[in-house]
């Protein structure tokens, strides 16, 4: 395997494999062990090697402590709710009791509702469906960026809103908001807590204080936060906070929204269905209200049981190694790619941290790139089909940003957490150096809208029903 440094750069290591400094070792190992980490992919040029998952940001390994939770509690799993036998009362037992668990990961208030749902986007869709009406009309409007992923940008569009464009720093980003404030009329503030496309830390105490100023109330996006950073939504005075079990090391793709109740309450249900109605009849129904009045149908148990145990162990990480090991990768990755020519590290805000400075700036384990006279996607599919890397390439679903920082085709993502190791940065240095120097050693088309190998052989396992270039578009990636 090359190992990759800094190229030509003296202190950082060389081709023939000098040790890097002091300050890198932190991140040599992972932090927590996740499943499939040690899985071999096999190369275009033939033969296998590790595979190195830069796609955290897309979903998360699970690790492998919720995994020996799942194979302990899924000889128990049976409805919840509605059954007297044993399996029933442990299922629920263990289904409720994850709501403690998961307010208690985020700092909740006692009162505040904890409603499962599929993932970060059904739950904003559902607050969406929450917001204060009054003779058929909304009470306000909702305010967002333009750097939203689109979980946080498309729910609201369907209702009365307003969008601000970020501005070049994060301070003057907070006035604009401001301003858009003061001039009354907003009900709810929603921000990201971690860019998606770039990793930047949002201020998520500052914002809620200036949304609470004006009289409105914040919901913070923290798919990309949680799993990087600890969060208290009672300190920070976060009126409601969404967030997905499948990108903080969980399998199942469950997602929860925390929150205050009232709204939630009073607001449309989510799932007209079984267990969410105190009475039912033919043609009229009165609604519970709790996270009940939510959750119509059977829920996906296990997959609030395993995100309930990952945040257990997220919650129990030394907080001073975690950010040390995380920092340590993306300042390594981020130095490696602005010394190679053409490539371009690309960032929202000129004022954003390095380091976290408890505030809210600094950066999460995300790091976003474009290499010069490459589309995004063939070179993702060059890393991975001659490299064994795996990372995002596309808009990530965040359009407008995308267009706005001048990549309307994409760009590539690498991103990390737990289960990484500097090693996996190397190699992607490695490959993006061998790119600039050598360019493609193999052939690649379009198919089906995506960069593939031309005569891709490789085997796969007899149980995956697609092989690559089959499988269709990403439909975050596709171009307008």
């Amino acid at each position: 395997m090359t190992t990759a440094t800094f190229p030509a750069t003296p202190g950082f290591g060389s081709p023939s494999g000098t040790a890097l400094p002091d300050r890198f070792a932190v991140a040599g190992r992972p932090l927590a062990a996740v499943t499939g980490a040690e899985i071999q992919a096999p190369l275009i040029q033939g033969g296998h090697i590790r595979y190195a998952n830069l796609d955290y940001g897309a979903s998360a390994p699970a690790l492998s402590v919720v995994s020996a939770y799942l194979n302990e509690i899924l000889p128990f799993y049976a409805s919840v709710h509605r059954g007297a036998g044993y399996a029933s009362q442990i299922s629920t037992s263990v289904y409720e009791n994850a709501r403690n668990i998961v307010r208690e990961f985020v700092g909740g208030r006692v009162d505040d509702s904890v409603i499962f749902t599929r993932n970060t986007t059904d739950s904003l869709n559902l607050l969406a469906g929450c917001l204060p009406v009054e003779n058929g009309l909304h009470t306000g409007e909702v305010l967002y960026l333009d750097i939203e992923h689109h979980a946080n940008l498309l729910p609201w569009q369907t209702v009365p809103h307003r969008s601000v464009v970020a501005a070049p720093t994060i301070a003057e980003t907070l006035e604009k908001l401001r301003e858009q404030l003061a001039d009354g009329g907003i009900s709810l503030l929603a921000v990201t807590g971690a860019s998606n496309v770039t990793g930047e830390i949002l201020p998520v105490r500052a914002l809620a204080a200036l949304a609470h100023e004006y009289g409105a109330r914040i919901v913070v996006d923290a798919a990309q936060l949680a799993p990087h950073r600890r969060i208290d939504i009672s300190a920070d005075d976060v009126d409601y906070l969404a967030f997905s079990g499948h990108k903080l090391y969980a399998p199942f793709g469950a997602g929860v929204l925390v929150g205050r109740p009232d709204w939630l309450d009073a607001g449309t249900p989510h799932l007209a269905g079984g267990g969410a109605v105190s009475d039912a009849r033919l043609d009229t129904v009165s609604w519970t209200t709790g996270p009940a009045r939510h959750e119509g149908g059977s829920p996906n148990v296990l997959g609030a049981a395993t995100l309930a145990k990952a945040t257990q162990v997220v919650a129990a990480l030394d907080q001073a190694q975690w950010h040390a090991h995380e920092n340590t990768i993306r300042s390594f990755l981020v130095e490696g790619l602005r010394r190679i020519d053409g490539v371009t590290v690309h960032q929202i805000f000129s004022d954003t941290d390095a380091e976290d400075t408890g505030q809210g700036a600094g950066t999460i384990g995300v790091v976003n790139f474009s290499v010069e006279g490459y589309d995004a996607g063939l070179v993702a599919a060059y890393l991975s089909a001659e490299h064994g890397i795996g990372l995002r390439d596309g808009r990530f679903c965040a359009h407008p940003l995308l267009k706005r920082l001048g990549l309307p085709s994409g760009s590539l993502r690498a991103s990390f957490g737990l289960g990484s190791r500097l090693e996996d940065a190397q190699r992607l240095l490695a490959g993006i150096q061998e790119l600039r120097q050598t360019g493609l050693g193999w052939d690649y088309v379009v198919d089906a809208g995506r960069w593939v190998p031309s005569n891709d052989n490789r085997s796969y396992p007899h149980w995956a029903p697609n092989t690559p270039g089959t499988a269709g578009a990403a439909p975050c990636a596709v171009v307008d």
